[in-house]
C-alpha cells in the first residue's frame, strides 16, 4: 500500500462518556483475537485520558459474558515520565487506579520502567526496549512459531491539541528515529521533560493494531488536519450498535502527516482487520 492510500477506521462517539463503551468493545474483540492466535494478549498503554476510558472495561466483559483471561495480559507502557511509579506523575501509578489494581493481571506482566536507572532516561529506555519490547516480541514469537509474528496485538494511544502522541512531539528530533524502538527524551516540552516513548519504528512495524483516542473540541482542528476527508466521512458514517451507538466511517489519511500522531501508520498488511482506528467524540469532529 502506499503511502498516500493509507486509511484508519474512524469511530465518532455521541459523547466523551460513549467513548468508554466503544473501546471497550475494541478491546474486547482485539483480546479474544489474539487469545485465540497465541494464547496471551499483550496491549501497549499511553497516559493522558487513557487509564480513565479503562475503567469500564472489567464491566464490559462481564456484560458481553466473556472471560477476559487476566492471566494471560501483558500490560506495557508506550510512553512513561521518568519518575517513580508512586509519584503523580507516573503513567504506571494512573493505569493502577483506574484499571490494573481492579483486575488479576499478575504485577509481574504489568512492566513499569527500571527505577534502578532513573539517573539516565537514556539508560531507562535502553532497559526498557531490551527486558520489556524485545522480551514481549520474542515471546510472542516463540508462542506462535512464527518469525514474522513478532507483534503487540493492541496499543492505545492519546493525542494532544498540539499533535503529539506518546512522547513523540511537533519538529523533535526523535520522529527521525530509524532504528529504537524506545527512545529517551530530555526536553520535553510538555513537564516532566525526562521520559521515554515507544518510536515510530516500533508503532508502524510491530502493532497490529493501534487505537486512538480522544474527546473534545481542542482537538477538532487535529482531525481536520490529520485526515483528507473527514467532513464527508462524518457525514456518511453508519451507527454501529454493538459499539455503543458509535458512527464509523473509513478516512483518508493527510500526506505529508501535519502532526506526530498522523506519523503513526502501522503495517496494514499485518492479518487483522482495522489496523489503524480513531476514536473520538461528537465534539473533536463536527
Amino acid at each position: 500500500m502506499e503511502e498516500n492510500d493509507h486509511q484508519a477506521r474512524l469511530f465518532i462517539a455521541p459523547t466523551k462518556t460513549a467513548i468508554i463503551t466503544t473501546l471497550s468493545n475494541l478491546i474486547i474483540q482485539s483480546c479474544h483475537r489474539a487469545l485465540q492466535r497465541s494464547n496471551i494478549f499483550t496491549i501497549a498503554l499511553s497516559g493522558g485520558s487513557i487509564p480513565t476510558f479503562l475503567q469500564g472495561l472489567p464491566d464490559a466483559f462481564c456484560n458481553a459474558n466473556i472471560d477476559p483471561q487476566w492471566d494471560k495480559w501483558h500490560v506495557l507502557l508506550a510512553d512513561e515520565r521518568c519518575v517513580v511509579s508512586s509519584h503523580e506523575d507516573s503513567n504506571l501509578a494512573a493505569f493502577r487506579t483506574y484499571f490494573t489494581n481492579r483486575v488479576g493481571i499478575p504485577p509481574c506482566q504489568i512492566y513499569g520502567i527500571d527505577e534502578t536507572l532513573l539517573g539516565s532516561s537514556e539508560d531507562v529506555a535502553a532497559s526498557y526496549q531490551e527486558n520489556v519490547v524485545k522480551y514481549l516480541l520474542d515471546r510472542y514469537k516463540k508462542s506462535i512459531g512464527d518469525d514474522n509474528g513478532g507483534k503487540i496485538d493492541c496499543v492505545l494511544l492519546g493525542f494532544g491539541p498540539d499533535g503529539h502522541t506518546c512522547s513523540l512531539f511537533p519538529n523533535h528530533k526523535l520522529l527521525s528515529e530509524q532504528t529504537r524502538l524506545v527512545a529517551s527524551i530530555d526536553d520535553s516540552p510538555k513537564p516532566p521533560p525526562s521520559r521515554i516513548t515507544l518510536t515510530l519504528p516500533f508503532l508502524n512495524q510491530y502493532c497490529r493494531k493501534i487505537i486512538f483516542c480522544g474527546a473534545g473540541e481542542s482537538k477538532r482542528p487535529i482531525i481536520q488536519a490529520v485526515f483528507t476527508n473527514v467532513e464527508e466521512a462524518a457525514n456518511n458514517a453508519v451507527k454501529k450498535h454493538d459499539y455503543g451507538g458509535a458512527k464509523v466511517a473509513l478516512v483518508q489519511l493527510s500526506n505529508p502527516a501535519p502532526y506526530p500522531c498522523g506519523m503513526v501508520r502501522p503495517d496494514q498488511g499485518c492479518g487483522d482487520d482495522d489496523s489503524l482506528i480513531w476514536l473520538v467524540d461528537q465534539d473533536a469532529c463536527s
